[in-house]
């Protein structure tokens, strides 16, 4: 304990009196690339890789702070021949590193022009998409994941981890396909699952004439912050979801405005969605 009291005293002596401006820097050049490979990794196979690393290097240290020498000097000795180990292992994260650094994208990717063209394009795809089907009359339901996480949701359907485009999202909401029966889940740029299971609404106030496809839509808008497109396979009305509210009869330019604000803000305010020029919102 005293080891222990002593070592953190040291550490806050360090901070207080000998740092300056080029420790300030050191510090967060390291934090950056220890963020950057948190980010590289995280949805891959290589997390779990991490975080054991992780792990690994906790043991090392509580081992030394309870004396356990035989263990401590095991976990060292697995750390200081592990660079080979680690470079196997990480493998195709580190090569998509080094590939993104030579071509120039780990500098480039948060540049605006390039992000625009792409959000532009997938609000052009879905709009085009909601259009065609409501024209036909095909039911659809599309869930925005946001902040809270629908990794839950997802197991529940058919994996599919594909860019957002209309003709995919067309066909998987066709009629007498395997997927068009549920909800397809779409996390940022991607299409990740579709045949997703949602929690149908219990609120007995709702409009006799929204169906279960709405009642989940209102369902999962509940139960998280995500928000729902809806297609009346009846109507062909376009509906969106979002804090356990339901707005109907959006035209083009509301559902484009509703999905720019989607994709352009980073914590976007609904209020304005709910409250539409046109006064489309109908209480349920």
């Amino acid at each position: 304990m005293t080891s222990l009291l002593n070592t953190i005293q040291m550490a806050l002596w360090n901070i207080s009196d000998r740092m300056n401006i080029m420790d300030v820097i050191d510090i967060l050049l390291v934090s950056f690339i220890i963020y950057e490979l948190i980010i590289l990794v995280r949805k891959t196979r290589g997390s779990a890789l991490l975080k054991g690393l992780v792990l690994l290097l906790l043991a090392v240290g509580i081992s030394d702070l309870m004396g356990l020498t035989a263990m401590n000097w095991l976990l060292k000795s697995v750390i200081g021949n592990g660079a080979l180990v680690l470079i196997i292992l990480f493998q195709p994260e580190l090569r998509k590193a080094l590939e993104s650094i030579g071509s120039g994208a780990f500098f480039e990717k948060h540049r605006a022009g390039r992000e625009s063209t792409e959000r532009e394009r997938i609000i052009d795809e879905l709009v085009r998409c909601m259009l065609a089907l409501s024209r036909r009359r095909v039911g659809a339901l599309i869930v925005f994941e946001r902040r809270t996480g629908l990794q839950d949701v997802i197991e529940t359907g058919t994996p599919i981890d594909s860019m957002i485009t209309a003709p995919l999202l067309e066909n998987i909401f066709e009629p007498n396909t395997p997927l068009h029966d549920g909800a397809v889940i779409i996390r940022g740029e991607r299409v990740v699952a579709a045949a997703c299971i949602l929690p149908l609404t219990e609120r007995q106030d709702i409009n006799k004439e929204l169906g279960t496809r709405h009642r989940a839509g209102i369902g999962i808008s509940e139960a998280t912050d995500a928000l729902v497109l809806i297609a009346s396979e009846e109507t062909g009305v376009i509906s969106i979801a979002q804090g356990g509210t339901i707005s109907r009869r959006l035209d083009e330019d509301a559902l484009r405005k509703a999905l720019k604000e989607l994709y352009e803000e980073p914590a976007p305010t609904w209020t304005r969605l709910l409250h539409l020029e046109h006064r489309r919102k109908e209480t349920v």
